[in-house]
């Protein structure tokens, strides 16, 4: 059955002020940013990477590590709770006498439903004191599973492998980097939404064919679009000759947006009571990943003779 959800993204790149004012005022620009953004009535808003700490120095950016919850996530909470949508908050997070740089999760209710803490933080991150993270945290929100990735992870397979087996539908990347194609790798070859939030222009939110939705620029830092997370991506062969079918029956409440260099399509379905799951069984389809481990078993057995 759909599943629609609202999502939003911000870039931020701090507030242009000396340092001793910046610990202050990055915040409360976020917090200006994440009001103007609520009035698209997302259910859910990423801010960039530890946007509290932007432009200061490693020393500043370290000591301006919080618990959680603690004042950034407090301040952060109010705002989902009034607006009652779910924020992914990236902060500096001290835990247990640690130093993370996090992606705190706070739910509609303005509490934190817990950290991804960054797996591959940057050489110097960690010769900051920045400890690297060791799970591909995912969360299970009223919408669906969203999990994060921060910055330099996107340079590690193992993070996006850890996010999909753990069930994530959707993966921000809250990053002081664009991304750019990357995003639109892990989109195609993984099966998910990809939406980042740069600490300039540039943030994307891209479809699980990699192809870019919508990009943000310096004129218009916040980017929000509505998707349906009940879909799959299937390969053409022996698919195709069904799509007639398909549509035949459903019309336009079976979306089928096929990309043809890369010999798939996704199939999405619009229906109030049918699945994308229930179209697939009744029509006898294969997704992508059976097709291609049926690939993998058919030439198992033609090597062994």
């Amino acid at each position: 059955m759909a599943r629609y959800v609202r999502i939003s993204t911000i870039s931020f790149s701090g507030v242009k002020n000396g340092p001793e004012k910046k610990a202050e005022g990055n915040p409360e620009e976020a917090l200006r940013l994440l009001r103007r953004a609520a009035l698209d009535k997302p259910d859910i808003v990423c801010l960039p990477e530890t946007f509290a700490a932007l432009g200061l120095d490693p020393k500043g950016w370290f000591q301006t590590a919080e618990p959680v919850p603690g004042p950034i996530t407090d301040a952060v909470g109010e705002l989902a709770r009034r607006f009652s949508m779910y924020v992914i908050c990236p902060m500096v997070e001290r835990k247990d006498g640690y130093v993370y740089n996090s992606a705190v999760l706070i739910d509609r209710q303005g509490k934190p439903m817990g950290s991804y803490h960054k797996m591959h933080p940057t050489i110097s991150e960690i010769e900051t004191g920045v400890t690297p993270g060791t799970d591909p945290t995912v969360f299970q929100t009223d919408f669906g599973r969203v999990g994060c990735a921060i910055c330099f992870d996107l340079n590690f397979r193992d993070v996006i492998q850890g996010l999909v087996a753990n069930g994530a539908e959707i993966v921000f990347f809250p990053s002081m980097y664009q991304g750019g194609l990357q995003l639109s790798i892990w989109a195609l070859d993984f099966g998910v939404y990809m939406a980042s939030a740069h600490d300039g222009d540039g943030s994307m939110i891209v479809n699980p064919l990699g192809r870019v939705l919508i990009q943000s620029s310096a004129y218009e830092p916040i980017i929000s679009k509505t998707i349906n997370l009940d879909y799959e991506i299937l390969h053409i062969d022996d698919n195709n000759t069904k799509w007639e079918k398909i549509k035949g029956k459903y019309g336009p409440d079976v979306e089928i947006e096929v990309a043809t260099p890369e010999a798939v399509f996704l199939l999405t379905s619009h229906l109030p009571n049918i699945s994308v799951d229930q179209i697939i069984q009744e029509f006898q389809l294969e997704t992508r990943e059976q097709y291609f481990n049926r690939a993998l078993s058919i030439r198992a057995r033609a090597l062994q003779g």
